[in-house]
């Protein structure tokens, strides 16, 4: 376990190329943040381009000098993966990390994707595998080039605590046959940290020099946990319990250091899962290894999973 870690212990990110999926808000920002200031090329994936262009003038203001871009990116249209990958590739430069960061959770219906997914789980899970995949070329050709250990790429995905009360329902991974927001979250949060472990497992076989790692923000004070679908009454109460808790949660920024932690630190290793280490995990300043349910390590249903958001995306690695 590392304690006190904070974000001043970054090494120097200069020369590393980064794409970061929802890097305009929430945890996504402070960490496209620390690492533009660090002198990585941040790459901001973004889904609103309004949005995109206020974080990247935000960044221009705070890190002055910093290399930064913008692509916009809708993770639920497996379309717009295969074209931000495609144009990403066509570059022909190096991947030298992949932040598998944005994600939806618990809106109130049941929505689905342009593909016809859930929302949640079309979003947080098939978007991200494949983004990941199309990207396997770009992430590659930075591993081959690495020099050592501490160069190595890495692919860091932010799962949940929520995953401790995920289950990996085959049977209706949709959610067609009754819908529930937070199972539904909590199954999608599940499904992202086996899918870390997974390739990990996978990169391992290969003897790649490629790495995978999850992180989680705890209970972060997030836009994920401020901006619901509630209306009336129930919206209401809603703000109230927000602004209740709030003093509770950890800050976005607080929040990113996990993250922060699983793609720069030397002490990170591949198939690792990072975490505050405040009382149940919830806040704290410090980083460290975060508890894994134990459903998580089931190799046979992460086998499984794997398989299953290959077919449903169409892509295809490892």
């Amino acid at each position: 376990m590392t304690k006190h870690w904070t974000a001043t212990d970054i090494p120097s990110q200069a020369g590393r190329r980064v794409l970061i999926t929802g890097a305009n808000s929430g945890i996504g920002y402070p960490t496209a943040l620390k690492l533009a200031r660090k002198g990585a090329e941040v790459v901001l994936a973004c889904r609103d381009r309004q949005r995109g262009e206020s974080a990247l003038d935000r960044l221009r203001t705070e890190a002055p000098g910093a290399k930064i871009e913008l692509v916009l990116l809708d993770l639920a249209s497996l379309a717009s993966v295969r074209e931000v990958a495609a144009a990403e590739l066509s570059k022909g430069l190096p991947l030298d990390l992949l932040i598998n960061n944005a994600g939806v959770m618990a809106p109130a219906k049941r929505l689905e994707t342009k593909d016809g997914f859930e929302l949640q789980f079309g979003t947080n899970v098939l978007g991200h595998f494949a983004l990941t995949g199309l990207l396997m070329p770009a992430l590659e050709m930075s591993a081959a080039a690495a020099t050592d250990a501490e160069h190595r790429p890495r692919v860091v995905t932010v799962a949940s605590i929520a995953h401790k009360r995920g289950r990996i329902n085959f049977d209706d991974l949709q959610f067609r046959n009754g819908y529930s927001p937070m199972a539904a979250y909590q199954q999608s949060k599940l499904a992202d940290l086996m899918f870390a472990f997974e390739m990990e497992q996978r990169l391992e076989a290969r003897s790649s020099g490629l790495l995978s790692m999850a992180a989680h923000p705890g209970v972060a004070e997030t836009s994920l946990f401020k901006v619901g679908s509630s209306t009336g009454l129930a919206h209401i109460a809603e703000k109230v319990i927000a602004q209740t808790i709030g003093a509770l949660l950890n800050s976005d920024a607080e929040g990113a250091l996990p993250t922060l932690y699983a793609a720069t630190s030397p002490g990170a290793v591949g198939g690792g899962y990072y975490g505050p280490q405040g009382f149940q995990e919830m806040r704290g300043g410090d980083v460290g290894d975060a508890q894994v349910a134990p459903q998580a390590r089931d190799a046979a249903v992460a086998a499984r999973l794997w398989s299953v958001c290959q077919d449903m995306t169409g892509v295809h690695f490892l």
